[in-house]
């Protein structure tokens, strides 16, 4: 049978864990209720996490919206719900989210759209737009930004030519 397993222990092994990758208050707690802890001290290990640094929910926030716009091509809402999802604080959530370049983050769905345009098939140019909204809201981007974009494209697509 598997010994319970001690404060320190547990302290050791969150640490070692926050040393290779940045984790959220939340994680550390969800990983310590997993194994069996109780909630005063999960408290004091995760009290002591943040009072060494080793956790940083800023931080933490700061690397999952880079990741998740960059990499995954998230939208902002799709963001601030897995942010909301890790139980980070709203004013810590506002503040990251503000911190995306605009151009950059427009720049990430005008690619995601010529992509995805590409390899979708529509019987009219409107029936291609609704897919690419709905694509584009699924990703967690909001409508104006997706609007503005389509534009955009169908400007660069259409040359001259006027709606």
């Amino acid at each position: 049978m598997k010994q319970e397993m001690t404060e320190q222990e547990a302290y050791l092994q969150l640490a070692a864990l926050c040393a290779r990758a940045e984790h959220c208050q939340q994680e550390m707690r969800d990983k310590m209720r997993r194994w069996g802890l109780d909630e005063q001290v999960q408290e004091r290990v995760v009290a002591r996490l943040v009072k060494e640094r080793f956790v940083d929910d800023e931080r933490y926030a700061r690397a999952f919206v880079k990741d998740k716009v960059h990499y995954n091509k998230w939208g902002r809402r799709k963001v601030q719900q897995g942010l909301w999802m890790k139980r980070i604080d709203v004013d810590i959530q506002r503040r990251v989210l503000d911190e995306v370049d605009d151009h950059e983050y427009l720049e990430v769905l005008r690619l995601l759209l010529k992509q995805k345009r590409k390899s979708t098939k529509a019987a009219s140019d409107y029936e291609l737009n609704q897919k690419l909204v709905r694509f584009a809201l699924g990703r967690g981007f909001t409508f104006d930004i997706i609007r503005q974009c389509l534009d955009v494209d169908e400007e660069m697509d259409d040359g001259d030519e006027t709606d």
